[in-house]
């Protein structure tokens, strides 16, 4: 991954507390806003979700997701300046084994630490594909992890 683009992933995902995690169920897409973190190779990223949601029932079916995460301030700069990040990967329910990566997604969001620790809640895991990475309107970089 080349650093410029791989700093500029790192920033949008560090600064950022909440992306908007896409589904798909029966042909039919779901968008849901989660807290996320990523871990620190960016390969990748953490989300915890009740097991009775319909994004974890849409993951259950298809674990293809993507996660849009932006630096937007929805204003009128944005056109120009605005960074969007959008990791594509498969999604899997973290094993008991794997648990520690729960650690870094406290370390991001630790008000989350009781709904975390409740048995109905799963911890989450982007294992990421690819980055696409769109700096205002025009500069489009498509960055694949190997």
């Amino acid at each position: 991954m080349e650093d410029d683009i791989k700093n500029r992933i790192n920033e949008v995902l560090t600064e950022q507390k909440l992306g908007v995690l896409s589904t798909e169920y029966e042909g039919q897409p779901y968008a849901s806003l989660v807290a996320f973190a990523s871990t620190p190779d960016l390969r990748s990223l953490l989300f915890a979700t009740d097991r009775v949601t319909r994004k974890y029932q849409n993951i259950s079916v298809n674990p293809m997701v993507a996660l849009l995460v932006d630096n937007r301030s929805n204003n009128s700069s944005d056109f120009s300046k605005a960074v969007a990040v959008t990791a594509s990967g498969r999604a899997i329910e973290v094993s008991e084994k794997d648990r520690e990566l729960s650690n870094g997604f406290l370390l991001k969001h630790p008000a989350l630490s009781g709904f975390l620790s409740n048995s109905a809640t799963a911890l989450m895991k982007i294992d990421v594909e690819n980055y696409v990475v769109v700096e205002g309107l025009k500069k489009v970089s498509v960055t694949e992890i190997p």
